[in-house]
């Protein structure tokens, strides 16, 4: 009894010190789970952190190791050759809320693309689109023509009802079991890296589809841009030409959708071929300014994007073409903020000089040109300015080397008096024109004379001549320095001598 007892306790204690090394074993087992899983989580972290940095995601889209990359980079430069040429067209007509309108309409029929199988196909997607495009532009159509409504307020109309009937399908369309796995939400703003073969085969065939028929038909396309009355007496059908052109406008609104959204696909529309207007007047360059601009904008965006995580292509793109306005607004060469603001305020301190130029000869030929020199305060008295104004612009005479200046003097160098002269031959030569050939009072020319005597050209002033009978003196009896006087350096006397001013020494 006592031996089972005892083995009894031994096989009792053996059963605990079995549950007490499971338990053991299940701890350290436990220890280890939680340690493995602790480091696979940080490393994971580490690897997330690694692929979202900015550095090596940039070199990823650099050396477009990704097909997604490729994919992106290629829809974006197929976007921006189809958008800024249409684009261009669109900015030249003042058709950009048509190309908004379409942008927004067509968002109906990618809702009702998806819903042909009930997943993202680009071709169901692309049709369906471009159905409701064109059933939008013929919708406008048919306002126009049978309302008393104007075409901006059927363009509104047709944008506000379309987009919103797209956006309750859209709506719809999520909560399905399908919906959020279909990336129709993409087609809002737009991301270049869902793109795929299919988008790319897509976008590639409207884009050769919008090259060809623009170069076929270019030279009929500009005539009735520009000018359809014409294009009418010639009998071209430009009722054709202008439908075509919404029918590839729409090609290329569906085909940017993938990429730019539908929210924003107007904008590369515009914002290229508005920023080609600032950089030439050539219709052809703007052509190829407006492509080359909507590639960048497209490549930059995708890059932008390409960035960070879940970073929308569309705004990044029209960002990018914002950017490339903005500076093409500020220094365009002809038609930029600052080089305008340099032409103008160079053109002020030009006009300054001659009038200056002017007023020495005028006080040189007061005295009757017996000194070389003038003084300051009889400068200033014939500009009506204060002494220190005049002493100013005597300064930037000098600086332009058309006169030099000691003390109070100042005198005039063979550069200052041909211009001088020239100055005054304008003005005088001008007056004598307005009174003869317009019968204006001398009275009422010197005016007009003041403003037109800085831009008179040398072959402007030769048809002047040649239409007076003579231009020796002015309307007021003055008279009007000869052509080689100016150019020598010497003063015309009416009696047609030349005559040097007293102490104007070799300056001929």
């Amino acid at each position: 009894m006592i031996a089972a007892s005892l083995g009894d306790s031994t096989e009792a204690r053996r059963r605990r010190c079995a549950r007490r090394g499971h338990r053991l074993v299940g701890l350290r087992l436990g220890w280890v789970l939680l340690l493995a899983s602790a480091f696979t989580a940080q490393a994971a972290k580490i690897g997330d952190l690694t692929q979202t940095r900015w550095t090596e995601q940039a070199w990823r889209f650099v050396t477009l190791s990704d097909p997604v990359v490729r994919y992106a980079c290629l829809g974006t430069v197929l976007l921006g050759i189809s958008c800024g040429l249409l684009g261009s067209f669109l900015v030249v007509r003042r058709m950009a809320l048509l190309g908004d309108a379409l942008s927004h309409a067509v968002l109906p029929g990618v809702a009702l693309g998806f819903l042909w199988n009930l997943e993202k196909d680009p071709l169901a997607i692309f049709i369906g689109a471009l159905l409701a495009g064109l059933a939008g532009s013929a919708t406008v159509s048919i306002l126009t023509r049978t309302t008393r409504l104007k075409e901006d307020t059927a363009l509104g109309m047709v944008l506000a009802s379309f987009f919103g009937v797209g956006l309750c399908l859209m709506s719809m369309f999520q909560r399905l079991p399908t919906g959020n796995k279909s990336g129709i939400e993409t087609f809002l703003f737009g991301q270049a890296a869902a793109l795929g073969p299919g988008d790319i085969q897509v976008m590639g065939a409207v884009t050769l589809v919008v090259v060809g028929l623009l170069g076929l038909g270019y030279k009929e396309f500009l005539l009735v841009s520009f000018d359809p009355g014409f294009a009418r007496v010639l009998a071209l059908p430009t009722v054709w030409f202008e439908r075509l052109l919404v029918m590839l406008l729409a090609f290329s609104v569906v085909a940017a959708l993938q990429a730019v959204g539908v929210v924003l696909v107007s904008a590369m529309l515009i914002i290229p071929a508005a920023t080609a207007s600032l950089l030439t007047d050539r219709f052809h360059r703007v052509l190829v300014w407006s492509s080359c601009l909507g590639m960048i904008s497209g490549l930059s965006g995708a890059f932008l994007s390409f960035l960070g995580t879940r970073l929308p292509t569309g705004p990044f793109m029209v960002l990018s073409a914002s950017l490339l306005f903005a500076l093409a607004l500020l220094f365009s060469p002809r038609q930029g903020i600052v080089p305008r603001w340099f032409r103008q305020r160079s053109q002020r301190v030009r006009i300054e000089r001659e009038n200056t130029l002017k007023a020495i000869y005028q006080v040189l030929e007061s005295n009757g040109f017996a000194a070389e020199t003038v003084t300051v305060s009889a400068l200033a008295a014939r500009r009506r300015l204060p002494a220190i104004a005049v002493e100013a612009e005597i300064g930037s005479l000098v600086a332009a080397e058309f006169a030099t200046a000691s003390g109070d003097q100042v005198a005039l160098t063979p550069s200052g008096w041909q211009r001088a002269c020239a100055i005054v031959r304008n003005h005088r030569l001008w007056e004598l024109y307005l009174t003869h050939a317009a019968q204006i009072a001398p009275d009422h020319v010197h005016d007009d004379a003041e403003k037109i005597e800085h831009v008179l050209g040398e072959a402007m002033v030769r048809e002047l001549e040649r239409r007076l009978p003579r231009f020796d003196t002015d309307p007021h009896g003055r008279p009007i320095p000869s052509l080689p006087a100016s150019m020598a350096g010497v003063r015309s006397a009416p009696g047609g001598a030349d005559h040097r001013p007293a102490g104007y020494g070799g300056r001929s």
